[in-house]
């Protein structure tokens, strides 16, 4: 007896990937009454490597949503200071209001993630986790039309108008439609980082020789301590030591002894993670019947700390087109056009200022890009405060 396919559920759009690009942007086309299934092969809470710091567009963003109380009322703590640490001293500054918020926040993934993914299904999303993804759907013609899998084991289709590849750094979906780099550049720097258990009063940063360490306070009384550094010389302090614990305590040791003390009186409270290699790149975000959100589109390393606030920001922006599309007041090829610009124009300065950081310079090179960093994102915060509201808050 022949196989046959299982019959295909059908939708608007179908968001492949849960985590803050894929849950806001089906969120927000589901909010403005789209149909929309949202797909992830993991379930919700759970975990993924990310530093997770969001920068103050993203907690504006997070306004916007309707969600930062939300997310707030979840123990994430309210950070209201920033400690500057290097060869000069320590400067601390406390976190001014700009643009509506006068606060820093640094969620755990499992937590944010789950906050999202049940907004989006509070807006409508029909969400189908523990859903993999084998690879795209095609007409006749070529145009994407949906994806294939398995869900919970079993075979899977899933038809759409559009299909929206949220799937991170290593999109099957980017994969599928052959996505091309528009610019990449190399992958230099290294970030590693694990949990410890302590006093954590304020979001620090040390700046050390080539190197860039920090922490940043979480749920539980915890905080994530990172650090960045070249990824050759990563690669050879990891070969020195037999086990991940103690290639972290050294690596904190070499680049940031002061940390390394302070960590004496805190408890560790998980293992290391970390990325050794972190790509630099912007990919083509959209074509007949797919686009790109997130990672899948636009990787920048760590060192900026600005993954999550882009997440939310392109998310928004690729819903906006999509929305005009579905809607009728405007064509695909203009909108996915207009998307990539919006996107490309978006990411540009941040982007620039992580690829020169992430080649770590010089210190005095390292504290000029930093205060560029801190305009942009006051800058991209102020743009953001004065657009309209996306959600009202339940």
């Amino acid at each position: 007896m022949i196989p046959t396919s299982p019959p295909a559920e059908h939708t608007d759009v179908v968001v492949v990937g849960a985590r803050c690009a894929g849950a806001v942007t089906a969120l927000l086309l589901a909010a403005r009454g789209h149909d929309v299934v949202l797909v992830d092969r993991d379930t919700f809470p759970s975990d993924t490597l990310s530093t997770h710091a969001i920068a103050r567009a993203g907690v504006v963003q997070l306004d916007r949503l309707g969600l930062l109380s939300a997310l707030l009322f979840t123990g994430a703590p309210a950070i209201r200071e920033v400690r500057f640490h290097d060869a000069a001293g320590t400067v601390a500054r406390p976190i001014k209001d700009r643009a509506g918020v006068d606060l820093l926040i640094a969620p755990r993934r499992h937590v944010l993630d789950a906050l999202l993914v049940d907004a989006a299904v509070a807006a409508g999303v029909r969400l189908r986790t523990g859903f993999t993804v084998d690879g795209v759907r095609r007409d006749g013609g070529g145009r994407v039309t949906g994806v294939h899998g398995r869900h919970d084991g079993l075979p899977a289709q899933i038809a759409a108008r559009f299909t929206v590849g949220a799937d991170g750094v290593r999109s099957r979906i980017a994969r599928d439609v052959s996505a091309p780099l528009t610019e990449e550049h190399p992958a230099l720097g290294a970030t590693h980082y694990a949990y410890y258990r302590g006093q954590w009063p304020a979001m620090e940063y040390f700046l050390g020789e080539r190197s860039l360490a920090g922490i940043f306070p979480t749920h539980d009384g915890e905080a994530c301590i990172w650090v960045c550094e070249p990824a050759a010389r990563a690669a050879v302090e990891r070969r020195r030591h037999a086990h991940p614990a103690d290639a972290f305590a050294a690596a904190v040791a070499r680049t940031t002894p002061a940390l390394s003390e302070r960590l004496l009186d805190a408890v560790v409270a998980s293992p290391p993670r970390g990325q050794l290699r972190s790509p630099n790149f912007l990919r083509r975000p959209a074509g007949p019947g797919w686009a790109l959100v997130g990672d899948a589109g636009y990787h920048r390393d760590p060192v900026t700390g600005h993954g999550i606030t882009d997440a939310l920001l392109h998310a928004e922006l690729l819903a906006d087109r999509l929305d005009a599309v579905l809607d009728g007041r405007a064509t695909e090829a203009d909108a996915l056009a207009a998307f990539q610009a919006e996107r490309d124009a978006a990411a540009r300065e941040v982007f620039a200022i992580t690829v020169a950081l992430s080649q770590f310079p010089a210190p005095e090179q390292v504290a000029a890009l930093q205060r560029q960093l801190s305009t942009a994102i006051d800058r991209e915060a102020g743009a953001l405060a004065a657009r309209r509201r996306l959600l009202v808050p339940a």
